[in-house]
């Protein structure tokens, strides 16, 4: 199979499993809405609201990870959200055990598939360090001329004090002490 369609295939089961998901979601919380006195119309924004912010919390902290931004209200959000959508799925079912694993399927593939879908990162190759020449130079190396010569300084004592004789001094020898 082609890298082309191995793409194509793997584009249609990602749709196929998000509308199916996100259908059954939608239709759970905003029946789940309806049910505790909500209108219609809310119930529907409700589904909206709740589903709809996982995948954008999610997208935000791809864009802060990669950002070198803090991802910690994000993260927790995008887990209360993903935690809420996955309790409606629960409430709606018939209660028992098969009856709630099978009602949260639909929001763990859903997740499942947000979360690897946005883990893929493109691959880029590692940049040169900074000391060390990229791979896919081939040139010659270059003739770097020599730096010209650095003047010796004389040592500091030397340049800072004139040459002996130069400068008489003001003071007399003391040779002893004379009491």
């Amino acid at each position: 199979m082609t890298d082309r369609t191995e793409s194509a295939v793997r584009l249609v089961i990602l749709l196929a499993i998000g509308i199916m998901a996100g259908a059954a979601a939608f239709t759970h919380v905003h029946d789940l809405s309806v049910a505790h006195g909500q209108p219609d119309w809310i119930g529907w924004a409700n589904a909206v609201a709740v589903e709809l912010m996982a995948i954008y919390l999610g997208l935000e902290l791809r864009a802060r990870r990669r950002a070198g931004r803090p991802v910690g209200l994000v993260g927790s959000l995008l887990v209360a959200f993903a935690l809420l959508s996955l309790a409606v799925q629960v409430a709606e079912a018939e209660p028992s055990v098969w009856g709630w694993t099978m009602a949260a399927v639909p929001s763990l593939a859903f997740l499942a598939l947000v979360k690897v879908v946005l883990s893929n990162a493109p691959a880029t190759p590692p940049a040169p360090e900074p000391d060390q020449p990229q791979a896919d130079w081939y040139d010659e190396p270059q003739q770097v001329e020599p730096a010209p010569p650095v003047p010796v300084m004389p040592p500091a004592s030397a340049a800072v004090l004139p040459p002996r004789g130069v400068v008489q001094s003001n003071r007399p020898h003391v040779v002893g002490i004379i009491r």
